[in-house]
């Protein structure tokens, strides 16, 4: 019972008192001290019940007196022991309550302290800045987009030349040539045989078979031109 005066009537400690208040550390120590100290008054009464219910029925019919006396006793430590089973669910449900406060307390003051270095931080930033450098950043990496575009590309080199003017220029060499191969041509002299008195096969003159000749290969290398012209064409 001590401590239960203590409790009520003490008031708190020194510092207590000079803060206008016990802390919520102080106050749940003080609730979980009255919990164990009413779990004990609960042991110490369920043990006197049993003992007086012992006695009842020692005495039974031999000693009416003295069976009810215990038996009043009896009811009377079930009477205290209904009582302090109240009391520790309202100081329980306290205990409860003073944890939770505790609890969004010490929760509301960390959030506090977190806005407070959130703002330190943001104290040092720049808008405008900060546009500026992710404007920046953009714009380098659209550089280096293109730079990696450029080198992925395939090699043109020599791509720049006209595939006309190439073959009209082979053309004029392949002419060139057809023209230098007819001046090395040497006509053969008129033959000095005179010609047969009466009809018949003649016999193939050289100046006519070289005509044929020329005439064949001239056919022959423009075939070969129009191929070229196929395949220049079917290539680009």
């Amino acid at each position: 019972m001590s401590k239960i005066s203590r409790f009520f009537k003490g008031g708190g400690s020194a510092a207590s008192k000079g803060r206008g208040g016990p802390s919520p550390q102080e106050a749940l120590a003080r609730l979980r001290e009255t919990e164990e100290m009413l779990s004990k008054k609960q042991e110490y009464l369920e043990t006197r019940i049993e003992r007086e219910l012992a006695v009842a029925r020692q005495h039974g019919t031999k000693n009416k007196r003295a069976a009810l006396q215990a038996l009043k006793r009896k009811k009377r430590y079930e009477k205290q022991l209904s009582q302090i089973d109240g009391t520790l669910s309202t100081i329980e449900f306290q205990r409860e309550a003073l944890e939770n406060s505790h609890t969004n307390t010490e929760v509301l003051k960390n959030m506090g302290y977190a806005a407070q270095a959130m703002k330190k931080v943001h104290e040092n930033m720049d808008l405008n800045k900060i546009d500026d450098l992710m404007q920046d950043i953009t714009e380098q990496q659209d550089v280096a987009q293109e730079i990696s575009d450029a080198i992925s590309n395939r090699a043109t080199f020599g791509d720049e030349f006209d595939e006309d003017e190439l073959m009209a220029e082979l053309e004029e060499l392949e002419q060139e040539e057809l023209n230098k191969g007819m001046r090395d041509v040497r006509l053969p002299s008129v033959p000095s045989t005179s010609l047969p008195s009466r009809p018949g096969k003649l016999p193939a003159c050289p100046f006519t078979l070289l005509i044929i000749k020329s005439c064949s290969s001239t056919r022959r290398r423009a075939e070969d031109e129009d191929e070229m012209k196929k395949l220049a064409a079917w290539a680009s």
